[in-house]
């Protein structure tokens, strides 16, 4: 066992100081008072937060790549454990490795991989996120239009036979999916996203009858609000619907953020939807066909179209923060507790309390990385 003590510990909605978090191999085993510590846990090691705001490890739902690589590119563990280990410099101790719009083949092939994961743990991976390709052309973004489809049963069922520990959101365009589709997948326990789609509001509020429960990166690849046509946006607004959001300053202007944070609270949470650059400084990259650039922090295809971002979560907190005016304690929730319940984890992930994995993270008053654990281990 060892403990965390002297810092500023995020224990619900507040930062409590005079605490000290118990570790027991990969889990929280305790919150006790400091005074305390060495009369219940004597010979314990102790691990020094030296003041710092200590968290949850953040969770990223949507995330293309990083560290040089992109998981449709290569799908490999190899791939997976370069994207975990570039994600733990950030604090990103979770992740959904997301498969963009491609073949059946290279959909089969994701599918294989995470079945023969036993430790999924291990890598942070809580399932894919298979993002298309059932969506619609004209809001298709970097997307490649050939592998744009619809459908087809022989694929839903194998997805569904993978399982919710391998497949955590699978998004697609509402308006291009039959409603016994989305019946099917959501009572199979993988979670439907609306995303990357033209809906009309009256179709998006339809379909989420029938299992919609999340959309990928709000306002971006889905019909916007309109005073007389609602749209996507619209129907999310006004839904128990809950979505990611890109808070890098590019996908969407923060005052965005903030009218959808008074509208929607904890149903929105913090996402990174980053590519290859991150952790490198390559200038750019293919992404399914398509270059993109990476300059000044933004990643652009040659046509101008936004392809994914370069944010880390650690980056998108200190974002919500800083031009949000969100609090510390709700950006961080954003990027912890507000994804986990998004998926359904929040009884094991996303909170520091007995029973919880021992995924946490350092940040100094600067809110920049100072240290992470994960799965109960130091890793910086």
């Amino acid at each position: 066992m060892k403990c965390i003590s002297n810092g500023k510990i995020l224990i619900g909605n507040k930062f409590y100081k005079g605490k000290s978090i118990i570790i027991e191999n990969d889990r929280i085993k305790d919150i006790v008072d400091s005074k305390e510590l060495l009369l219940s846990y004597p010979n314990i090691e102790i691990i020094d937060a030296k003041g710092a705001y200590v968290t949850p490890g953040f969770i990223d739902l949507q995330l293309n790549g990083c560290g040089g690589v992109l998981f449709n590119d290569k799908i490999t563990l190899e791939t997976l454990e370069i994207m975990h280990n570039t994600n733990l410099t950030s604090g990103c101790t979770s992740f959904t490795p997301t498969l963009i719009t491609t073949s059946d083949e290279n959909i089969e092939k994701a599918l294989t991989l995470m079945e023969g994961i036993d430790n999924k743990g291990k890598y942070g991976l809580l399932g894919l996120h298979i993002e298309g390709p059932y969506i619609s052309i004209e809001k298709k973004g970097i997307h490649n239009p050939k592998f744009i489809r619809k459908a087809d049963s022989k694929m839903i069922d194998r997805i569904i036979m993978s399982g919710r520990e391998n497949v955590a959101i699978l998004t697609m365009a509402p308006e291009k999916t039959e409603k016994e589709t989305i019946v099917k997948l959501s009572k199979s326990g993988i979670n439907v996203a609306l995303g990357h789609t033209n809906t009309t509001y009256e179709q998006a509020k339809e379909k989420e009858g029938f299992g919609i429960t999340l959309a990928t990166h709000l306002y971006n690849g889905m019909s916007s609000f309109n005073h007389r046509e609602p749209g996507a946006v619209g129907a999310i607004f006004d839904s128990d619907i809950k979505a990611g959001v890109i808070a890098d300053g590019f996908h969407c202007h923060y005052s965005a953020i903030n009218s959808a944070k008074k509208i929607m609270g904890e149903r929105l949470y913090l996402v990174t939807d980053a590519v290859a650059p991150v952790g490198t400084d390559i200038e750019y990259f293919y992404f399914e066909g398509n270059k993109v650039f990476y300059k000044d922090g933004k990643c652009f295809g040659e046509d101008g179209t936004l392809g994914g971002s370069a944010l880390t979560m650690d980056a998108g907190v200190r974002n919500l923060v800083e031009f949000c005016g969100m609090t510390l304690e709700e950006a961080v929730r954003m990027a912890t507790l507000y994804p986990a319940k998004a998926v359904k984890i929040d009884h094991e992930y996303g909170k520091l309390q007995p029973g919880y994995f021992a995924d946490i993270v350092f940040l100094n008053k600067d809110l920049y990385l100072e240290k992470v654990i994960a799965k109960g281990e130091s890793v910086r």
